[in-house]
């Protein structure tokens, strides 16, 4: 799956807080794991590196996910969290 940078970012910046834990717990995989799939770069602390690849380009270049099982569980978090809004 390829997607820019910046969208991967605003996906992040979409997620309601506590979501990069429920990420984690759910896949059992570290918390700074999640966060450097998103773009951060701390890699020592248990952050494991995701199969992803940038290259450069417009909106902050192109990332290529090697699995989208994180993406697609972020995008279901920001789903529930809408319709929750909405049903508000």
């Amino acid at each position: 799956m390829n997607i820019t940078f910046n969208r991967l970012r605003e996906i992040k910046h979409q997620l309601p807080t506590g979501s990069v834990k429920r990420i984690a717990e759910e896949l059992g995989i570290s918390e700074q794991t999640v966060r450097n799939y998103f773009g951060a770069k701390k890699y020592n602390d248990q952050g494991e590196i995701i199969g992803k690849h940038i290259e450069p380009g417009p909106d902050g270049g192109i990332v290529r996910l090697e699995d989208s099982t994180i993406f697609d569980l972020a995008l279901k978090i920001i789903d529930e969290a809408s319709s929750q809004v909405e049903e508000a």
